[in-house]
């Protein structure tokens, strides 16, 4: 059977419980928005289909549940994600704090390559903020990962977060679909980065046992120095 798309990425949100997991997967998923959720039992996903640079990519996007006695359940879902977004309430200090800690879990249990996203929530209300967008970036740039706030009711930048993976990932699927294809042959682009890759490392070697070489004469010299002071 032929497939429907031509990429399928796997997406996971993690946070605390409250913060609008859940919404923010329905709005995205459905355009819908409904205040009566209620917290999420172990792990849901739901699955769309969207099209980009004329490409169609299918989204598995996974809702984990936020109370520390599910844990053990939702980390077993980081190994395979391509995408983890992080999500904090903006009126809940805590929720922000704990971003952290989602790290380590992120450090600890997914690919070292997967793609990371901070999402500030409920930014529609802005009248009981206890976290400013400032720290929100500035929490983001130092872990060297993306920002953005974003707002299930009001749906501003819900769309925005399903491109941060395909933006990522889509050059290297290019790359090494072109590199290896059978009907033309183009195995020089994959070459070319091997050698070069080589020879930085093989540089990189060079000028490192140039250096202790160097290190260790001088390091001789001082010493004979010294005991010809001392004499």
């Amino acid at each position: 059977m032929a497939k429907t798309y031509d990429y399928l990425f796997k997406l996971l949100l993690i946070g605390d419980s409250g913060v609008g997991k859940t919404c923010l997967l329905f709005r995205f998923s459905e355009d819908a928005f409904n205040t009566t959720f209620i917290s999420t039992i172990g792990i849901d996903f739901k699955i769309r289909t969207i099209e980009l640079d004329g490409k169609k990519i299918k989204l598995q996007i996974w809702d984990t549940a936020g109370q520390e006695r599910f844990r053990t359940i939702t980390t077993a879902y980081y190994r395979g994600a391509m995408g983890i977004m992080l999500v904090y309430d903006i009126t809940n200090e805590k929720s922000f704090e704990n971003i952290k800690n989602w790290i380590r879990n992120i450090e600890e249990h997914a690919s070292s390559d997967v793609e990371r996203m901070i999402l500030g929530n409920k930014c529609d209300m802005n009248d009981k903020r206890q976290v400013s967008k400032e720290r929100g970036e500035k929490l983001a740039i130092d872990y060297g990962i993306k920002f953005l706030e974003t707002s299930a009711k009001s749906s501003l930048n819900v769309e925005e977060v399903s491109y941060f993976p395909y933006y990522s990932f889509i050059p290297i699927y290019s790359f090494f679909s072109q590199s290896f294809s059978i009907e033309n042959r183009t195995f020089v682009p994959l070459i070319n980065v091997f050698l070069k890759y080589t020879f930085c490392l093989v540089l990189k070697q060079s000028f490192f046992t140039l250096g202790r070489d160097i290190m260790t004469r001088l390091n001789r010299k001082i010493v004979s120095l010294c005991l010809l002071f001392c004499r």
